[in-house]
């Protein structure tokens, strides 16, 4: 019985390139040395984000940067990030006990800059919007909002099995939108508060997609 390999494509990174994902991966491992499962993820929505940058065109070496930094801050408890998140200056409008699961990118792209001058800032704004995304996402942005919603280590539902199964057939617009509105199903289906900025993102991609759809019929 022959099975046909699938070959995938490999990054290439620099000597200093490697140096860096190094040493942020041995960062982040003290960092969330408390939370052994939360590394883990980490690392496979790092390796997910690089295999989806690879795939649609993005900067594997920013993906994979910001996957692995994405959940810093999870290392904080939720008081703590409330605390953090208000020192900061960080408004979403709502009561911040409210919203608090989006906290933390936002904590991290405000907290990491100074620590990793290396980056970009498009790898801190990738961070910021891993969770609440924003109207107008980069390719980035979206590779690694994606990568974290189906990295291999998130349980198999059928939401997260279809956005899998989407992978180099759909365009990365298309993959991200399913994993948007999936998120905001999940939310809704669990009866938890819809962070109204949801809403404002939702009717801003939904108007962009229908506009888009119309040129290309007309």
């Amino acid at each position: 019985m022959g099975r046909k390999k699938e070959r995938e494509a490999k990054a290439s990174y620099t000597p200093e390139q490697e140096v860096l994902l190094g040493k942020l991966e041995a960062d982040l491992a003290v960092q969330l040395s408390a939370k052994p499962k939360r590394l883990a993820h980490s690392l496979s929505v790092a390796r997910t984000a690089e295999r989806l940058a690879l795939t649609y065109g993005a900067d594997p070496f920013l993906a994979r940067a910001a996957g692995i930094l994405h959940d810093w801050e999870k290392a904080l408890s939720t008081s703590e990030q409330l605390a953090r998140a208000r020192e900061l200056g960080i408004d979403l409008g709502v009561e911040l006990e409210l919203v608090h699961s989006l906290l933390h990118g936002m904590i991290a792209a405000r907290e990491l800059p100074a620590r990793y001058p290396e980056l970009p800032p498009a790898v801190w704004h990738a961070i910021a919007v891993h969770t609440s995304a924003c109207a107008d996402m980069s390719a980035l942005d979206e590779v690694l909002f994606v990568a974290d919603g189906i990295e291999p280590l998130r349980p198999r539902t059928p939401g997260i099995e279809r956005s899998r199964s989407l992978v180099g057939k759909a365009s990365l617009d298309d993959l991200f939108w399913e994993s948007f509105v999936g998120g905001i199903t999940y939310v809704l289906e669990g009866g938890r508060y819809l962070y109204p900025g949801t809403i404002d993102v939702y009717n801003a991609l939904a108007a962009r997609r229908a506009r888009r759809a119309a040129k290309e019929k007309a």
